[in-house]
């Protein structure tokens, strides 16, 4: 009896073990965002006949329609948590042919080039270096998400004074601190410059930056960052906010979670965040790598933005216009001028005279339109037919949200 016990709890620790790692078996309907959109819509069918339910595990069925993009989830939100963390430190780039700072004028330069001697042992007396290839600079980096000790990362050097270029240079090593001050990561390496400056007695020619570069894998990570991430509970927040987009997608992975593991696992908390509850026997990373890519119908607010330096005018799909009529003129004045020279009679004491004359012509043109439509397509069609600059579209478009008949929110840039 004792064998057969044990048998038995072997069979099920190695089920509960390939439950865990098999992939998800919903991953192959996912192709297109029109076939996912699909076969999700027969999926919940299927379940809603069996279950005898409306296939929605987050309460009840929400009214929320069609329209909107069809998107991943990966690709509009982003797990709490799971974020990039900032370094920024101060070094010297050596080697430089002649265009680094002068000491004078950045006498900072000069002491951190003395206490990196001191550290080296060599002890300069005061005001003795005068030298052109150091320059002092500031990286920064990016320490992305999960960086272990020894893995490294791109870094970027900008210089600090008067230096003309950094091509050629070596940045010395370098600590690099995030925000509570302690080192993360260590930097060095070879300048990599795509600008360049060259100059002559009369000229000087400079292209893109030389006094900014780049350092592909510079840094050496030397601390990693702890985070909450593996813990039974995680939290994904919307790249752009919106209570409708929330609820579709705590919906579609309580409607994927009831199929694969017979529990609802998400919860909306407000516009931004979705609450996620872990299931048992499984990781949390093949538990995200299930979900996030999940079809979501997302959903916007109508907003019109408009940049009234470029004249760029981005109106989007939601936006609605009253049906309204537009008057747009443009008043035209020509000054020409065509002075008239006077010459005196022969042997007078008449001098040379220049007799102004002015023509000025003023045309105004004037377009009458009605302008109103219930969708995006009916919109441009009928600016369009006005057949204004888009100076004009920005003017036409701020008088409709003054006029109350443009039913979305107005930007200007």
């Amino acid at each position: 009896m004792r064998f057969i016990a044990a048998l038995l709890l072997g069979i099920l620790a190695g089920t509960v073990a390939v439950q865990a790692a098999e992939p998800s078996p919903d991953a192959k309907l996912y192709g297109t965002p029109g076939e996912a959109k699909a076969a999700w819509r027969k999926a919940e069918a299927q379940a809603a006949l069996h279950s005898g339910d409306d296939g929605r595990w987050g309460g009840a069925a929400s009214p929320l329609g069609e329209g909107g993009a069809i998107a991943r989830l990966k690709d509009i939100a982003n797990i709490q948590g799971v974020r990039e963390n900032q370094l920024v430190g101060y070094g010297l780039v050596i080697g430089l042919n002649g265009t680094g700072d002068s000491l004078r004028s950045a006498p900072f330069t000069e002491q951190s080039l003395r206490a990196m001697l001191d550290n080296l042992g060599i002890s300069p007396p005061p005001g003795s270096s005068r030298v052109k290839n150091v320059a002092a600079v500031i990286i920064t980096a990016n320490l992305p998400p999960f960086a272990g000790r020894g893995s490294r990362i791109d870094i970027t050097v900008s210089s600090l004074g008067d230096a003309t270029s950094l091509a050629g240079g070596t940045l010395v090593m370098t600590p690099l601190a995030a925000a509570d001050g302690q080192t993360y990561a260590v930097a060095q390496g070879n300048m990599v410059v795509s600008g360049f400056v060259a100059s002559g007695q009369a000229e000087t020619l400079t292209q893109g930056v030389p006094t900014s570069g780049r350092i592909p894998n510079g840094a050496l990570v030397e601390k990693e960052v702890t985070g909450n991430f593996g813990q039974d509970e995680l939290v994904v927040e919307l790249r752009e906010p919106d209570f409708t987009t929330a609820v579709r997608i705590t919906d579609t992975i309580n409607a994927f979670a009831k199929r694969r593991y017979n529990q609802p696992v998400a919860k909306e908390r407000d516009s931004k965040t979705i609450r996620l509850r872990k299931p048992k026997n499984i990781s949390a990373t093949r538990f995200l790598a299930e979900i996030e890519g999940l079809p979501v119908v997302t959903d916007e607010v109508a907003r019109v933005v408009v940049d009234e330096r470029t004249g760029t005018v981005v109106i989007g799909e939601k936006v609605r216009i009253s049906r309204v009529a537009i008057s747009h003129g443009s008043l035209s004045v020509r000054v020409t001028e065509t002075p008239t020279i006077v010459q005196p009679e022969p042997f007078s004491d008449g001098v040379t005279a220049v007799e102004p004359n002015t023509t000025i012509d003023a045309t105004q043109t004037s377009k009458l339109g009605i302008l109103g439509g219930t969708d995006l397509e009916s919109l441009v069609k009928g600016l369009n037919q006005i057949g204004v600059k888009p100076q004009g579209i920005i003017a036409i478009l701020q008088g409709i949200k003054t006029a109350g008949a443009l039913h979305a929110e107005l930007v200007v840039q």
